[in-house]
């Protein structure tokens, strides 16, 4: 084993901030910010790039972290609303309501109770 945890750690975002400060403003080398911070180069060199990207100066097309958390939320938003509707789907043809084989279509029994142009 190589001690290493597989589970990342959280830093503030004050901590964040704090570290980038000292690369920007002082000018110090990423490695030895890093270390007196205790924290890998690899994430102080994503910490300011992304520091980079909120103040504009980044690359085209890039996300800032606001447009990253709004996206994150909106994806969790959507996955709720599939799952929801997934489960009713599976209850509508668990009752018979719909066909499983195509769950487009209501089954035929129910087409000809509510006179469905489709009813067989």
């Amino acid at each position: 084993m190589n001690g290493k945890s597989n589970t990342s750690k959280r830093y503030t975002p004050e901590f964040k901030r704090d570290a980038v400060a000292l690369v920007r403003s002082w000018g110090r080398n990423i490695t030895e910010v890093a270390r007196e911070f205790g924290v890998s180069p690899e994430a102080l060199r994503g910490w300011v790039k992304q520091a980079k990207v909120d103040r504009g100066e980044g690359p085209a097309g890039a996300l800032t972290s606001y447009e990253k958390e709004e996206l994150r939320r909106l994806r969790r938003e959507n996955r709720g609303e599939i799952e929801g509707t997934r489960s009713k789907l599976k209850r509508l043809v668990e009752r018979g309501w719909l066909d499983e084989d195509d769950p487009g279509l209501f089954t035929p029994a129910r087409r000809r109770a509510f006179g469905s142009p489709n009813s067989q």
